[in-house]
């Protein structure tokens, strides 16, 4: 969830074409915290610098009926949402998997586990609130099993929203046993989930994707950002061929979506990863992320 403090971007990356780029990892208004941009202008910006698809995320409430009136808005770009299974939806509630899935269009297809709400993240903050848990002495909660069990059969992403390590890898573990075909960790270097060079490897072995953020500067938070010597560390030692590049931007503040990701891209090619490198990890990768060929 951070990045790179030494991009504050020139506005020649508004010019920059990120042709056939996919971001699965967007937020923007309607939302209950502050957002830069709603998703509506983000679409018709994306748009028109050639981005392929957009994956939007809301921590409190499914984004799938939003992805169904941002298609008929907007042509000419893809649109997805999902569901982030958070205390607004009943923490992880199957109930609100099955609604996200039968929403009109059938665009909800990503399950975030808990995010801003998940045991991992609340301990990490060393706050004192409310948290989902999805592990009881060292076991999947049944109810995680049944949302697993979901994303099988209605063939949807499972995203390890803000779990720790050892939480995601028994997600893996279990939503492979189970059948599920797509799986992200989310932003597995940022601060609070912080997953080893092992640990990714670990999970890159088993299937999963592993996500990487541009997400310019941490909000409410004293934490440095992270370098782009830790995501180049973390991309050469996974493979580009496990790995995703999204935004994870939509903070006031932050540069929008599309500038953000020609920030990062740029970095990365400064680091020596090639045209193939940034395009099989901002658009092979994510578009298989979302069932697209």
């Amino acid at each position: 969830m951070m990045l790179l403090a030494i991009l504050f971007f020139p506005l020649a990356l508004s010019a920059q074409t990120l042709s056939g780029v996919v971001d699965v990892h967007v937020h923007a208004d309607p939302d209950s915290r502050p957002r830069s941009i709603d998703a509506v202008d983000l679409a018709k910006l994306a748009q028109a610098r050639g981005m392929r698809a957009l994956l939007f995320k809301n921590h409190n409430e499914s984004t799938a009926a939003l992805a169904y009136l941002v298609r008929k808005t907007v042509p000419g770009i893809e649109v997805f949402g999902g569901i982030v299974l958070n205390r607004a939806v009943g923490g992880v509630n199957p109930a609100a998997v099955e609604q996200m899935v039968a929403v009109k269009g059938g665009w909800g297809r990503v399950v975030w586990m808990p995010t801003a709400e998940a045991e991992n993240q609340v301990r990490y903050e060393k706050a004192n609130r409310p948290f989902v848990p999805v592990t009881l002495n060292g076991q999947l909660r049944p109810e995680v099993n049944e949302v697993l069990a979901l994303v099988a059969k209605y063939k949807l992403t499972l995203a390890t929203g803000h779990s720790a390590p050892e939480e995601s890898l028994l997600l893996i573990r279990e939503a492979r046993r189970l059948g599920v075909e797509r799986i992200v960790v989310t932003h597995a270097l940022s601060r609070s989930v912080n997953m080893s060079v092992a640990q990714m490897q670990a999970a890159a072995k088993l299937g999963a994707y592993i996500e990487l953020v541009y997400h310019a500067r941490p909000v409410n938070t004293d934490n440095p950002p992270l370098t782009i010597q830790e995501y180049e560390a973390a991309i050469r030692a996974v493979g580009p061929e496990h790995c995703i590049l999204s935004s994870d931007l939509g903070q006031v503040g932050n540069p929008l979506h599309p500038d953000g990701l020609a920030a990062f891209f740029r970095a990365l090619r400064e680091k020596g990863f090639t045209e193939a490198d940034i395009d099989r990890m901002s658009k092979r990768n994510p578009a298989t992320v979302l069932g697209l060929p």
